[in-house]
């Protein structure tokens, strides 16, 4: 017999439950449980949604590049050093000699392919993976401290762009521009650019709105295909067009004054307003034709022997125009989920990882290195924060009988660029293999607290009331990491 379950233990934890409720209430009224900061609605004007508002303090940054590796990017193969590591290669990890990890048992301690060479001024260890990308070391923030929840993609993808390791909750992007709107009239606020192979294994959930209004979803964009249901209707010429968005334009605003306070209403007018904008905008910032030569060349948008790469370094631009023209959040996608096809078209570098990661460092490096050099010598570094992540990362060893790193979320590296970080600077680290973090360790929740502090708000404040709770990206965790930033 199930004693948990008989009628007097039910009654039992029934009372006890009630009893809680009941005290906790009175506690409350009387002021005596902890105090918990007042939350900070934005002011959100109906007919502007996407208006630039108000932060809650001074703001280092007013746009965010959310450069996001998918498929788990190794942090032993590009960016954490570890000569213990190189020493001990093809010996057991002492006390991990029988490690079984998320895909099985683990082998031998393995140094990276690559070899790490100092950097810039700094002589940040970087590897050959990615020599141009280390080239900047100087004006990179790194933290080496990194942590995680899961070492299953879809979750750890949700957990790194959403907060939390379930479908449904809204993304980094979504709660910046509900809190903050955009600088862009003409565009969308919030942009995630797939990439050029398709989309990461969480899909959608990337740049989702959750709960949140619908309104403030990332608009998918890519420079390898046009934007759908913008152009102009076949047998409509520019004029007519023109004049009939004008015409529409005066009775919805006369149907808006038959409803006033209709907040719903002026929203959907306005959607429809930006909609019919972006037929001119959008159009103009994915023209690639108009970027110079040697720009295109700079990028590696015109390399015809890397036809990915030169796909992905056109996304690069487009990210580059995106924040040029305001645009408050842009998430930069590299790396694609395809069934079946495990490390070929992302970072998930399990069997073969000299193979795949001799695909991929290229397709990265030379267009991400161009991109932050172009934000750079035209100012957008002054107010734009770069974050460049992967939802965790690997193993210091082989799998046994494989010849690729299996998922770590113990330990692993993401750095920041641009507005508000310090530069040239290491925050945190692995142990002598990089395999778990043990200095300054970091979560998640720290470096969205970190990025939304950035944007000056307060990630405690910025909540949003969903099924009885006070809802916030960084849950109930979170600690602004205070010795990246600048002041």
């Amino acid at each position: 017999m199930n004693t948990f379950l008989n009628r007097r233990n039910f009654l039992d934890h029934t009372a006890r439950g009630l009893g809680g409720i009941a005290l906790t209430s009175l506690l409350q009224n009387e002021s005596l449980l902890a105090d918990s900061p007042e939350p900070i609605r934005p002011d959100i004007d109906p007919s502007r949604p996407f208006g630039a508002r108000h932060s809650h303090h001074h703001a280092a940054a007013k746009k965010v590049l959310v450069i996001y590796c998918a498929g788990a990017c190794s942090q032993v193969d590009t960016f954490d050093y570890k000569p213990e590591l190189i020493k001990r290669h093809g010996q057991a990890m002492p006390g991990a000699e029988k490690l079984v990890t998320f895909q099985g048992e683990q082998g031998a301690l393995t140094k990276s392919p690559w070899e790490f060479k100092p950097r810039g001024e700094s002589g940040k260890m970087i590897s050959d993976l990615v020599p141009q990308l280390g080239e900047l070391a100087d004006d990179m923030c790194f933290i080496h401290s990194m942590t995680g929840k899961t070492n299953t993609h879809g979750p750890g993808e949700n957990f790194m762009s959403t907060g939390n390791t379930l479908d449904g909750f809204p993304s980094m992007g979504a709660w910046t521009t509900w809190a903050l709107g955009s600088e862009s009239e003409d565009l969308p606020a919030y942009v995630a650019i797939a990439d050029p192979r398709g989309t990461p294994q969480s899909s959608v959930n990337n740049w989702g709105p959750g709960f949140l209004p619908a309104a403030f979803q990332g608009t998918e964009f890519n420079a390898s295909k046009k934007l759908g249901n913008l152009e102009i209707p076949k047998g409509t010429n520019a004029k007519t067009d023109r004049a009939t968005r004008d015409f529409l334009k005066r009775m919805n605003e006369r149907h808006l004054e038959k409803f006033p306070g209709d907040s719903e209403l002026a929203a959907r007018i306005s959607s429809y307003e930006l909609a019919a904008r972006m037929q001119l905008s959008v159009p103009e910032v994915t023209d690639l034709t108009t970027e110079p030569k040697s720009i295109l060349k700079e990028y590696g948008a015109d390399d015809p022997n890397n036809t990915l790469k030169a796909s992905f370094a056109k996304n690069c631009i487009l990210a580059r125009r995106l924040l040029e023209k305001g645009v408050r959040f842009v998430q930069l996608f590299n790396g694609a989920y395809q069934t079946g096809g495990e490390g070929v078209s992302n970072w998930d570098g399990h069997k073969k990882i000299v193979e795949q990661y001799s695909k991929h460092g290229p397709v990265l490096d030379q267009p991400c290195a161009a991109l932050l050099r172009d934000m750079k010598r035209r100012g957008l570094l002054d107010d734009t924060l770069v974050v460049w992540t992967t939802e965790f990362g690997r193993m210091p060893t082989f799998q046994k009988g494989a010849s690729g790193r299996d998922h770590n979320p113990d330990g692993f590296t993401t750095w920041l660029m641009g507005a508000g970080v310090k530069a040239p600077f290491t925050y945190g680290a692995t142990d002598e293999f990089s395999y778990r973090a043990v200095e300054d360790v970091a979560t998640v929740y720290d470096f969205h607290a970190t990025i939304l502090h950035l944007l000056g708000l307060n990630h405690e404040q910025l909540t949003y009331y969903h099924n009885g709770f006070e809802r916030r990206l960084t849950d109930v965790h979170g600690h602004v990491i205070r010795d990246i930033l600048k002041t």
